[in-house]
This record gives C-alpha cells, structure tokens and sequence, in this order.
C-alpha cells in the first residue's frame, strides 16, 4: 500500500534540513557520551580526595563498591530512561518529549558538580544521586534521537544518517578525555606539586587541595553543548510517520513535512485509516511476536553482549593506561597529574582508535549494510581482546606499542561494528507505533549489559593485577563470539522502506519474512532471505 506522504519522504532527495536534523539529535549523544565518560578521567582524583590514608604508601582510592556506584550509577538512570521515555515517545510523540530530556541533563549535569557536605559519604552520595537523574535524561536521547532521525530520513541514506547520529558519541568522548585534559593542565600550572612518593610529607602535599574544583568544572561542564541544543530542538515538527500512522492525520504531516523540506505531499487519508486499522496490535500480543519477535531478542541480546564489552572498555581504561605505558605510575605523579595523563590518554585512544570506527560506519553501512558490519565488528573484536588476553604478560613487559594498537583496534571495531548497528537496527525494524519502545527496550538490554561492565568486569580491572585483566579480557572475548552468533536473528534494512522492514503496508518483504540464513557456498559464506517467494539475496 504506498501511502504519498510516506512515499514523499522515502525518495527525498538529501536536503539541508537532513543535515540540520542529524546535528541536533547528534548534540543530544555529543552530550550523553560526554556526561558518561567523563567520570572515567576523574574517578581516581575523587579516590585522592576523599579516600586518602597517610600511612599507605599508595594515593587514596576509590573502594570498589564506591568506584562501582560512581562510574555505573548513570548506567542504572539512563536503562531507566530509556524505557519511560521510549515508550512515552510512543504514547504522546516523539517531540513532546523530546525536550524534557535536555532539561533533565542540563540540570543534573550542573548539580552533578554540587555535593551536600564535605565528607566522603556526603560528596559520593549527592553526585550519585545526580547522576542517576541524568543517566535518565541521558536513556530518553536513545530511542527519540534513533526513532526521529529514522522516521525523516529516505530508505537509501537512512542507515547513514542515524549512524551519523549516533557517532556524536565518538566527539563526545573525544572531548570528555580534551576538556579534562585542558582543565587539569591549567589546574596543574598554577597548582603544581610534587609526587606521592617524593618525600617524607609528599603524600600529603601531592594531592593539590583546588582539584576539588577542577573534577566539579568537568562534570558541570557537560551542560553546555545540551542547553545550546534546546532551542533548536524545540523547532522541528513531530515526524510525519508519527502524526500520520499513529495520530492519523495526514494533512498535517503533509504540511508539517512541506515546512521543513523541499517537496510537495499529497495527503491520502482514506489510505492512511486502512493502514492504520492494519497495524493496531500491541507490544504483548501475539500477531506483535509473530512479526517482530526474533528481530527484538536478536536487538536486545546483540546490544546487552555488546556493551559489556564496550563499556567495560571505556569505564576500566583508566587501569589498564599503566599497563600499557600511556601513564606514569600512580605513585610517581600528583593528582592533577594524573588526571592529564589519564585524560589525554583517553583522548589519544579516542581520537585514532574510537572515532574513526563510527565514521567508518556511515561511509559503508549502505554499502556493505548493517548484517555484515556487525558480524565483522563482533569477530574481530573477540580475535583482538583474545590475544590481549592471552599475551597480556608478554604485550605489556615487551611490546607496549603493540598493545596501544591492539588495545586501539578493539574500539575501532566496536564502532566500525556493532556499536553502531545496534543502535541503527532497532530504529528500523519495529512497526511506527512500537518503534520508539521497542528501540527503548534494545538500548535498555545494552545498558544492562553496560551495567555488568561497571559492577562486574570494572572489579576484575581494578586492582590492575594481571591475572584479573587476562580473565576480563578473555571474559570479553566470549561475550563477543556470543553477540556474533545472535547477530543471525536480525534482519538486513539497507535500501527498503520503514513500512516495508515492518510489513506495516502490507507487503509480503516483512521481517517476518526476511531473517537470514547462512549458508556456505564454495566456501564463502553468503545470506540469504528465508522467503522463497522473491528470491532475494544479501551477500
């Protein structure tokens, strides 16, 4: 059934306003990224602070259960969001609440740098509760941010775009590791001090009291980029998918889409009654798991194994920098300096690493598709933390250079793999009136598994003894082979129309149709559609 306005927007050509939309839904996961991986650059400053012993003969540290609740309590927020927000994206639109979500992160990224009290209990506690709250904005940015960018953009740059989106995420913890670098460095100028080990009172003196200023500015800063983005974000219209197939009113998505882009849509409402009386089913029925079923196991399990992996990669690098030689050793710095050397660490990582996978991503995924990217990005993944694991003893005594690069190489997969895919797949393979939700119930499987990073792996990690990261590392690499065999539960979108993917217009090319098999031929692995009507192929 080829409804006009819908037909419209799936052959638009690219226009000014796609481009517009991609950098303000990408400002919303510029801003995640940042709030979440910051914490990274300054967990062991906070250890410095408010956990220091003077007769260690190491600085002060973070207890285990405390770093945990620290660096993985937005997690716990942001799983939260995901689903009230995903599914209110649903009931009330994907605008409405669009904005509540950067209001909750400007606030809460602010507050984040206010504690109650000067204790221990009083700091760590009061920046817990903070961030819960914008880990929840955070959630809400997930499924809006996929679900607005899919439901605009045409069915042959769709993947592109919203992986565009979503690798503001690789900006993002590129200016978590630079703001904090930048910070600190100017902190250090007018605030140097001699190392922990230095002498007699060092152990005292090394730990510069105005850090406490400077782990505050950080984190407060994390409200800019999310407060310039609100205006802007206020002004796009509600998609027309929504108001059409959900609220059932195609002249106003009609001219809601002539407003903003290029084109002129016919509004066929009598068609639009039909299609929409057609795809009334719910979440927990029947006719819903039939259809789409498979395809939500395969999203959720693929995102939770693939974020242990990664997130346990982000939050834990900090203890694995000394492994690697990127960083002095604890003992031989002061705190402000620690901090520069973490973050730039970070920064290096990102920058050659992390972010060249994500835009690797948008320049191939709608040529190669999203199937073949995340099978290769899981594998290699798992071949990589594999030998790091295996070798670690040998890489981190004898070869430093070339564990940065393998180490490296495991980001750069992440995001040229399923770090992107799995926040592509979700936004297209769900019918409109699920697809905010069931894209919400994905991401919240991923931040589970980010959550079993924080509080599982992250403990492994800690100690940073080497018997503990070889078992992580191989921990990972299993959890990655894993993500590569559920990658086969979902389908390929590349090239074919929202309504299409999801059946909604009636087409027998729906998923419930279209799920891969593998088969080997001449030795080459190709896949294939499980209907044997069309007789498609993906290869």
């Amino acid at each position: 059934m080829a409804i006009a306005v819908l037909n419209a927007l799936d052959n638009a050509r690219t226009q000014w306003y796609h481009v517009t939309a991609i950098v303000i839904a990408g400002m919303g996961f510029f801003t995640d990224a940042y709030d979440l991986f910051c914490i990274t650059a300054v967990s062991k400053l906070l250890g410095r602070l408010y956990y220091f012993n003077p007769d260690s003969e190491k600085p002060g540290k973070l207890p285990t259960n405390v770093n945990n609740a620290v660096t993985g309590v937005a997690l716990i927020g942001t799983l939260s969001g995901q689903l009230v927000f995903g599914w209110l994206g649903d009931k009330l639109g994907r605008k409405k609440v669009y904005g509540i979500t950067l209001i909750m992160m400007v606030i809460c990224a602010i507050c984040s740098g206010i504690s109650f009290g000067h204790s221990p209990e009083g700091v760590i506690g009061s920046l817990c509760f903070f961030r819960f709250w914008l880990g929840f904005g955070i959630g809400g940015d997930y499924p809006l941010s996929a679900t607005i960018m899919s439901e605009y953009a045409n069915k042959k740059t769709r993947g592109a775009f919203i992986a565009a989106v979503f690798a503001m995420q690789g900006v993002g913890i590129i200016f978590a590791g630079l703001v904090s670098m930048i910070v600190s460095k100017i902190f250090l100028v007018y605030n140097d001090a001699p190392p922990y080990n230095g002498g007699e009172f060092d152990r005292v003196f090394s730990t510069q009291p105005n850090a406490d200023y400077m782990w505050r500015i950080v984190l407060m800063l994390g409200a800019l980029p999310a407060l310039l983005t609100y205006y802007w974000r206020m002004k796009m219209p509600e998609t027309a998918r929504y108001t059409a197939l959900i609220v059932g009113n195609g002249k106003q998505a009609a001219m809601d889409m002539e407003q903003v882009l290029d084109i002129e849509i016919e509004a066929d409402q009598a068609q639009l009654a039909q299609l929409k009386a057609a795809n009334n089913y719910k979440l927990f029925s029947i006719e819903f798991w039939n259809r789409h079923g498979l395809n939500l196991i395969g999203t959720s399990t693929t995102w939770f194994l693939l974020d242990i992996a990664f997130y346990s990669q982000n939050l834990t690098q900090k203890d694995i920098f000394p492994a690697m030689g990127l960083v002095n050793k604890d003992v031989d710095v002061n705190a402000l300096r620690e901090v520069f050397e973490t973050s730039r660490a970070m920064f290096v990582i990102a920058l050659v690493g992390t972010f060249p996978g994500y835009w690797f991503t948008v320049f191939l995924i709608e040529k190669l598709g999203r199937f073949i990217i995340q099978l290769v990005g899981f594998f290699m993944m798992s071949v990589f933390m594999l030998i790091i694991g295996i070798k670690y003893e040998y890489l981190k005594n004898d070869n430093k250079w070339l564990f940065a690069v393998l180490y490296g190489l495991t980001f750069f997969f992440a995001n040229f793999g399923p770090n992107s895919t799995t926040f592509v797949l979700p936004a297209e393979l769900f019918p409109t009136r699920l697809r905010s939700t069931c894209h919400a119930i994905s991401a919240a499987s991923g931040k589970a598994g980010a959550m079993v990073g924080a509080f599982g792996i992250q403990s492994y990690t800690l100690k940073g003894s080497t018997s503990t990261i070889k078992r992580a590392m191989m921990i990972l690499a299993a959890t990655n082979m894993l993500g590569f065999l559920f990658t086969f539960l979902v389908t390929e979108t590349k090239g074919r129309s929202l309504e299409e993917i999801s059946g909604e217009d009636g087409s027998e090319n729906g998923t419930e149709n279209y799920h891969h098999k593998t088969t080997f031929n001449a030795g080459r692995l190709s896949i294939s559609s499980r209907s044997g009507s069309t007789g498609n192929r993906t290869n």
